[in-house]
């Protein structure tokens, strides 16, 4: 596959400017003159124009343009980096063909272990990120953070692509995530959906009150979608539908963190950013950059090896009076993080998660002798 030809250059006037040395862009290697070597490269950026699926849409095009002039401009943070910024997605004749596209793309990356950042464009093209993990031949988990639903039945595409992922054909989503929506915003009968589903759902309001305790639930992503109308529209004026509340953007930075340090997270969708609507600053650009900032020191102080059976675990296992009889759990001597065991069928068709990410309270209530709902909904989703 000739990915290079899917791309068109970083905008030349990003790559001329002078750079102090200990600047992000000191530290990568980019698609200029030429398209970079990717052996060894552990993370490519993917720059977006696609916004096709937007009702409106008024500059979105140089918006991955906006973000890398801020992105650039920041300090190399923590680790070697191992980073190419591939340029901006040629985007197909038709929406659809920009999808296949982003899967094409993500297939091939994740083939050869290179995670992609995708950002700029609308949050539609989260659509062909999932569909990028469908020759895998396994199930995965998807993380959205949004605003909304996005699974109304009619409007934009921009509106409606949760409900394309759900409903596509061949099913292989074990699992989804939804943080930080805003009840006035959501229809309660998707709510109700969303949990017919058991899927999880965590309101700004909920997810401000215990934040720790949706680091789990970001730990157990294998894809993450960020839609910036999740954001307060004081810190992100420049997201696609802004809203006046919302995450902060010290938030949204703290979620992309603990997915960079998720070992099993293998790419990252920042979308919705409109440029048109954003500040003489260009403060939205600002916040997008950093939270790619943040998710690379994450992803460069991951410390679990995920192989439970090894020394680098703890196992913990609780009695229970009653079904099941014992519930087993463990803990990380690296980074103390928790996870705990579900029985599953390895006759299926894709391979089956044998441990879901956990929280200590999880293991408290199970010392207590209750069952953690954690370990209710994955068993179900096994059975």
């Amino acid at each position: 596959m000739n990915i290079q030809s899917y791309f068109d250059p970083v905008a030349e006037y990003l790559w001329q400017k002078k750079y102090p040395d200990n600047s992000f862009f000191k530290q990568i290697h980019f698609f200029g003159e030429e398209f970079p070597d990717l052996k060894g490269v552990q993370i490519a950026l993917v720059g977006i124009k696609e916004n096709r699926g937007l009702a409106r849409v008024e500059s979105a095009d140089r918006g991955s343009s906006e973000i890398r002039e801020k992105l650039y401009e920041l300090k190399k943070g923590f680790g070697a980096y191992r980073v190419a910024d591939l340029g901006d997605l040629i985007s197909g004749e038709k929406l659809s063909d920009t999808y296949q596209r982003i899967q094409e793309v993500g297939d091939y990356l994740m083939k050869n272990q290179i995670l992609p950042i995708y950002f700029g464009g609308s949050h539609d093209l989260d659509y062909g990120q999932y569909l990028s993990y469908q020759k895998m031949k396994k199930l995965v988990s998807l993380l959205t953070v949004d605003a909304k639903l996005d699974m109304e039945e009619d409007g934009p595409l921009a509106d409606q692509h949760t409900q394309e992922i759900i409903l596509h054909q061949p099913n292989f989503l074990f699992s989804s995530a939804h943080l930080a929506y805003q009840s006035f915003l959501v229809d309660p009968s998707l709510i109700n959906v969303v949990e017919k589903l058991y899927f999880e759902h965590v309101r700004l309001g909920e997810l401000r009150n215990e934040f720790k305790e949706v680091e789990p639930l970001i730990r157990n992503a294998d894809l993450l979608s960020f839609d910036l109308c999740a954001i307060q529209s004081a810190d992100a004026p420049g997201a696609v539908n802004a809203e006046p509340f919302g995450l902060t953007a010290e938030e949204a930075c703290q979620i992309c963190w603990f997915a960079g340090t998720n070992e099993k997270l293998s790419s990252i969708g920042i979308y919705g950013y409109e440029p048109y609507y954003d500040d003489a600053a260009n403060k939205t650009a600002k916040v997008v950059s950093v939270m790619i900032w943040y998710f690379l020191e994450g992803f460069y102080s991951r410390k679990d090896s995920l192989s439970f059976k090894s020394s680098d675990y703890t196992k913990y296992t609780v009695s229970l009076d009653a079904k099941p009889n014992t519930l087993v759990f463990y803990k990380s001597k690296r980074s103390g993080k928790w996870w705990m065991e579900i029985p599953h069928n390895e006759t299926e068709k894709f391979d089956r998660v044998s441990t879901v990410p956990c929280s200590y309270a999880d293991y408290q209530m199970a010392q207590k002798g209750e069952i953690p709902e954690r370990w209710i909904n994955a068993q179900i989703k096994l059975l």
